[in-house]
């Protein structure tokens, strides 16, 4: 390329994009070499932090804190195994990341048709923006609840933490991390806190950790949810397909010798270290949601599961179970301290959801456009539905309006469900692979096992829980022919995704068979510099 069209490529808002991934923070983080355990841990921690994130996003709150008040610590262990399965996910997509210098999005476009990576870009993005719509609740309400501002110019406020992540960019990738490990620390200290003085009952909790047949049972309906649909609720909101391209993206953050195997070994190796602390944290996030549910206030007490009614628990002595509680809830400080760790969730949520959109559109079709840009441009849509739905209740009480913003926020998830298997299925694949991987690197037998189980089980368990998803957009009491229209569409797009998921899995199939005549053609061991080659040509 000349200079003039370099020149020409810089000043232009939206251009052509094929090179590394996030290209400005690529390889800029250096890591030591022969030191301690610990201190080359921390050279590497921080891109777990990032994922961890969207583990514990305003998405997940509601959920799981009526998950405790409806079925006591019966859920506990669904939160446990969502998060070994995001675990086990979030390895496989840093291991990607790292040994094929590649993300997620660039792998599954260099492998399949050009058509596809379109419908796959469309159906990422329509996630990642049913994702921002609970980010955008969740930030205007804390902004409500903290300052008293009016709903709608809270929403219109949320749009300007496009500045924010301008600030953010200028600082480095480095302190980027260290903050948002600092937000989910205040997230962290609000839950041990307001739990700790609850003095939940900790034999019970450990118990809840093992799964029963009461787990996915259809019975008993409490408040209109059995514990079948709780489960699948904390599964949904857990478990998020943004995560997957994100972490292949960050992994690669870390300066690496990839001519050298046992430095690309110690990469994963420390990567994986951190991924897994921090969604250790994520799960001690949730599960502390979950036995405030239970133990911080009286069974049944919470009869509206919205962030307004839980700010509101918090603060009506009347819902909370003990004299310590009580005491503490008359200065306003739990309820406070709930409406700030929900801002800085949602805070936190926008860093990773913006890293993510660059993501997955330079690697689906190769076009980039500067973060701010990228950051305003999905934010704005995503205010669209949040504000449709505040001014439509305006007029109406406020329950009615908390109630309109809750199930927004509900139903907004419906779309993690559809995308999901098309990230999980192709990363596994990937990881699978002796040709993508390597010998060293590919997954082991017992990994192979417990990712086809992983994905194979979410999958299901995403699409048996759509005809009840698709139903809430009815409310509470549809009629017979509501519910028959809402289980008509359910089938349809059942049978869509089933259909896309057998296009892409052949797509994937051939990408991957056209890899290994190629290398064994040209004699070649590096499969990224054969795929380099079929990009370059197509």
């Amino acid at each position: 390329m000349t200079d003039d069209n370099s020149m020409t490529k810089k000043h232009k808002l939206i251009h052509y994009a094929n090179g590394p991934s996030l290209e400005e923070i690529n390889g800029t983080v250096d890591v030591p070499k022969n030191k301690g355990f610990f201190k080359t841990l921390f050279a590497y921690s921080g891109p777990g932090a990032l994922v961890a994130v969207g583990y514990m996003d305003p998405g997940n709150w509601s959920t799981s804190i009526t998950g405790g008040q409806n079925f006591q610590y019966l859920l506990m262990s669904v939160i446990l195994m969502s998060s070994l399965i995001a675990m086990l996910l979030q390895y496989m997509a840093a291991k990607l990341g790292i040994v094929s210098k590649m993300d997620l999005a660039q792998a599954i476009r260099a492998r399949t048709s050009k058509s596809l990576g379109i419908v796959l870009w469309i159906l990422t993005e329509l996630a990642i923006m049913a994702t921002d719509i609970a980010e955008v609740i969740g930030a205007a309400i804390a902004l409500y609840l903290l300052f008293h501002i009016p709903l709608v110019i809270a929403v219109f406020i949320t749009v300007g933490d496009v500045l924010v992540l301008l600030l953010l960019t200028k600082i480095g990738f480095r302190k980027i991390e260290a903050i948002v490990v600092c937000l989910i620390l205040v997230i962290l200290f609000v839950f041990v806190y307001q739990v700790a003085l609850s003095n939940p009952n900790w034999g019970s909790i450990f118990g809840g950790l093992v799964p029963t047949g009461k787990t996915f049972s259809t019975s008993p309906s409490i408040g209109g949810q059995t514990p079948l649909t709780g489960a699948l609720g904390i599964i949904g909101a857990t478990v998020m397909p943004h995560n997957l391209y994100l972490h292949s993206a960050i992994s690669q953050t870390r300066k690496v010798d990839h001519t050298d195997e046992d430095s690309v070994a110690q990469n994963v190796r420390f990567s994986a270290w951190d991924s897994n602390i921090q969604l250790t944290a994520a799960f001690f996030v949730n599960a502390l949601l979950l036995i405030m549910g239970v133990a911080v206030f009286k069974s049944g007490a919470v009869k509206d599961p919205s962030f307004f009614g839980l700010f509101e628990a918090l603060s009506d002595t009347s819902t909370l179970s003990n004299g310590i509680l009580i005491s503490v809830a008359k200065s306003g400080i739990l309820s406070t301290l709930f409406a700030v760790a929900l801002l800085a969730s949602g805070q936190n949520s926008t860093i990773t959801g913006t890293l993510t959109g660059q993501v997955i559109m330079e690697g689906f079709v190769h076009m980039k456009m500067p973060i701010w840009l990228r950051r305003l441009v999905t934010r704005l849509i995503s205010v669209i539905p949040v504000l449709i739905c505040v001014m439509m209740t305006s007029g109406k009480s406020a329950i009615s309006e908390h109630e309109a913003l809750n199930t927004l926020m509900n139903n907004s998830q419906v779309f993690l469900a559809f995308a999901l298997p098309f990230s999980m299925l192709p990363l596994l694949m990937m990881t699978n692979s002796k040709t993508e991987m390597g010998n060293r690197f590919k997954n082991s037998m017992w990994l192979q096992v417990l990712g086809w189980f992983s994905v194979v089980a979410l999958t299901f368990l995403n699409l048996y829980g759509l005809p009840g998803q698709i139903e809430a957009f009815y409310g509470d009491n549809p009629a017979k022919s509501q519910l028959a229209t809402a289980d008509m569409i359910s089938y349809v797009l059942i049978a869509a995704v089933l259909a896309l998921l057998i296009w892409t899995v052949v797509d994937l199939y051939k990408g991957n068979e056209r890899l290994k005549k190629q290398l064994s053609a040209e004699g070649a061991t590096d499969a990224v510099d054969a795929i380099a080659k079929n990009e370059s040509t197509r």
